[in-house]
Protein backbone atom coordinates (compact mmCIF):
# COMPACT_ATOMS: atom_id res chain seq x y z
CA UNK A 1 0.00 0.00 0.00
CA UNK A 2 0.53 3.67 -0.19
CA UNK A 3 0.90 5.83 2.41
CA UNK A 4 -1.49 8.34 3.57
CA UNK A 5 -0.80 11.55 5.65
CA UNK A 6 -4.09 12.43 7.59
CA UNK A 7 -5.29 15.70 8.50
CA UNK A 8 -3.96 15.46 12.10
CA UNK A 9 -0.71 16.34 11.30
CA UNK A 10 0.72 19.18 13.02
CA UNK A 11 3.44 20.47 10.00
CA UNK A 12 6.32 19.32 12.10
CA UNK A 13 8.51 19.20 9.05
CA UNK A 14 10.41 15.76 9.99
CA UNK A 15 8.76 13.92 7.32
CA UNK A 16 9.22 15.97 4.18
CA UNK A 17 13.63 15.22 4.38
CA UNK A 18 13.76 11.72 5.25
CA UNK A 19 11.56 10.53 2.50
CA UNK A 20 14.42 8.65 -0.11
CA UNK A 21 11.01 9.30 -3.19
CA UNK A 22 10.62 12.49 -2.56
CA UNK A 23 6.74 11.87 -2.50
CA UNK A 24 6.22 13.82 0.58
CA UNK A 25 5.59 17.86 0.20
CA UNK A 26 4.01 20.70 1.29
CA UNK A 27 0.27 21.02 0.70
CA UNK A 28 -2.43 23.66 0.83
CA UNK A 29 -3.42 22.73 4.56
CA UNK A 30 -0.83 19.91 5.64
CA UNK A 31 2.06 17.86 4.10
CA UNK A 32 0.93 15.14 1.27
CA UNK A 33 2.22 12.28 0.00
CA UNK A 34 2.23 11.37 -3.69
CA UNK A 35 1.08 7.93 -4.15
CA UNK A 36 2.87 7.47 -7.75
CA UNK A 37 6.38 8.32 -6.04
CA UNK A 38 5.77 6.60 -2.42
CA UNK A 39 6.90 3.24 -2.05
CA UNK A 40 6.30 2.99 1.41
CA UNK A 41 10.50 3.36 1.36
CA UNK A 42 11.01 -0.70 -0.24
CA UNK A 43 14.20 -0.64 -1.66
CA UNK A 44 15.48 1.84 0.30
CA UNK A 45 14.85 0.67 4.20
CA UNK A 46 12.87 -1.67 6.26
CA UNK A 47 10.39 0.61 7.21
CA UNK A 48 8.63 3.51 5.91
CA UNK A 49 10.83 6.29 7.27
CA UNK A 50 7.90 8.84 7.42
CA UNK A 51 6.09 6.81 9.82
CA UNK A 52 9.59 6.16 11.96
CA UNK A 53 9.90 9.81 12.83
CA UNK A 54 6.25 11.18 13.06
CA UNK A 55 5.79 12.45 16.11
CA UNK A 56 1.64 12.21 16.48
CA UNK A 57 1.38 9.00 14.18
CA UNK A 58 -0.80 10.41 11.50
CA UNK A 59 0.94 8.28 8.76
CA UNK A 60 -1.04 4.66 7.65
CA UNK A 61 -1.28 2.86 4.45
CA UNK A 62 -3.93 4.56 2.48
CA UNK A 63 -6.75 2.05 1.96
CA UNK A 64 -7.76 3.15 -1.86
CA UNK A 65 -3.68 2.62 -2.72
CA UNK A 66 -3.63 -1.40 -2.09
CA UNK A 67 -0.03 -2.37 -3.22
CA UNK A 68 1.72 -5.22 -2.85
CA UNK A 69 5.72 -5.67 -1.52
CA UNK A 70 6.02 -6.75 -5.34
CA UNK A 71 4.23 -4.09 -6.76
CA UNK A 72 6.29 -1.08 -4.54
CA UNK A 73 9.51 -2.73 -5.53
CA UNK A 74 8.51 -2.41 -9.14
CA UNK A 75 7.86 1.21 -8.63
CA UNK A 76 10.99 1.73 -6.99
CA UNK A 77 12.87 0.10 -9.68
CA UNK A 78 10.88 1.93 -12.12
CA UNK A 79 11.74 5.10 -10.04
CA UNK A 80 15.41 4.40 -10.12
CA UNK A 81 15.84 3.58 -13.72
CA UNK A 82 16.19 0.04 -12.89
CA UNK A 83 12.96 -1.24 -14.33
CA UNK A 84 14.16 -4.71 -15.81
CA UNK A 85 13.65 -5.07 -20.06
Amino acid sequence: MSLIILDTCVNCDVCEPVCPNKAISLGEVYYEINPDLCTECVGHFDVPQCVEVCPVECIPNDPDRVESREQLMLKYEHLMGKAAS
